[in-house]
């Protein structure tokens, strides 16, 4: 006998969008400019807005390639593969089916933006929540574009890319067993979201790319913006101090990650510039970040519920920080 499937549940009014969008965003960020902008204007003068636009373009200019070519990849897969095609290729044992679920990232790669509705739509399809749950872990994590991109980050560090994909693929199958052993199906409760289903091929293919364009694209000019002034705003020596205690710079850029929420196409140029902190620190940051930040869940919120939500981002957030660091003092 398989896990119990997830029963869709179909309310009767749309749920109310509640996430930030734009708007919210450049207001937050002109409010912060203008109360800001007496320390900001002697900060950023001279050399210091030089460093300033030199880190914030060479995140841009070497993330975007691989944003536009992850989002145009995914929205293909989510709407070219037909969605019957995972329930038939998994394993019919839930327990196997969680570590194929993850491998399947590698071939079929998708960013994080879009590997929660796909895996809400897995569900729907019957797959297995938990493997549904491993491939919305590892798809965003463990897939080419995000290995390559990890590579050429770190150049002449090529264990960077192999840290990353093991401790990133142990994660999410832990995390489907976990949920395989300990979930319960009323923690999920599924919306009705025809997404992509109802309209045309075309239409549908150009909806996804314009949506994962727009948020992905957001968040990267607003982790590339945090990166240039973390670089500018805070004093080299508090950085030094974080870089220098193993278990805090760990904790910190965890925690970092969480907060800037980029993209997992463009995080590893962002992880490369922060060059105080050791490379297991900076393991944990890429480990983290495609599986649990603020957008993310904002997301699972809205396709799974806040029963989901407020089990599955702590501990997965967890488990990140403890592989992600266990495989980086292995092979870093």
């Amino acid at each position: 006998m398989g896990e119990p499937l997830v029963s869709v549940s179909t309310r009767s009014k749309p749920e109310q969008d509640t996430g930030i969008g734009s708007l919210e965003v450049l207001a937050g960020v002109l409010v912060a400019l203008v109360l800001l902008r007496g320390h900001l204007a002697g900060l950023l003068s001279g050399p210091g807005l030089q460093t300033w636009a030199t880190v914030f373009v060479s995140v841009l200019v070497q993330a975007v390639p691989f944003l536009v070519f992850g989002v145009v990849l995914s929205a293909v897969i989510a709407v070219f593969v037909p969605r019957g095609f995972w329930a038939r290729a998994l394993p019919s044992h839930p327990a196997l089916a969680v570590p194929a679920a993850g491998m399947a990232g590698v071939i079929l790669p998708g960013c994080e933006c879009g590997s929660v509705p796909i895996a809400g739509s897995l569900i729907r399809r019957g797959v297995t929540p938990a493997a549904a749950l491993a491939f919305l872990l590892a798809a965003p994590a463990i897939n080419p574009i995000v290995l390559t991109a990890t590579v050429i980050a770190f150049p002449g560090q090529p264990q960077m890319a192999v840290a990353r994909g093991l401790a990133s693929l142990v994660v999410a199958v832990v995390m489907g067993w976990l949920w395989l052993r300990l979930g319960r199906p009323e923690w999920i409760r599924l919306p009705h979201r025809p997404d992509l289903d109802d309209t045309s091929k075309a239409r549908a293919f150009w909806a996804a790319c314009r949506h994962d364009v727009m948020h992905a694209g957001g968040f990267l000019v607003l982790g590339a913006a945090a990166a240039a002034t973390i670089n500018v705003v805070i004093p080299a020596a508090w950085l030094q101090t974080l870089a220098d205690n193993p278990i805090i710079s760990i904790i910190a850029l965890a925690t970092l990650a969480v907060l800037l929420s980029i993209c997992s196409e463009a995080d590893a140029f962002v992880a490369a510039s922060l060059t105080q902190f050791s490379l297991t620190s900076r393991l944990v940051f890429l480990v983290v970040g495609p599986m649990v930040d603020l957008k993310l869940i904002s997301m699972q919120t809205g396709v799974f519920g806040r029963r989901f939500a407020a089990r599955f981002a702590p501990t997965t957030f967890l488990a990140a920080i403890l592989l992600g660091t266990a495989f980086g003092l292995v092979l870093l």
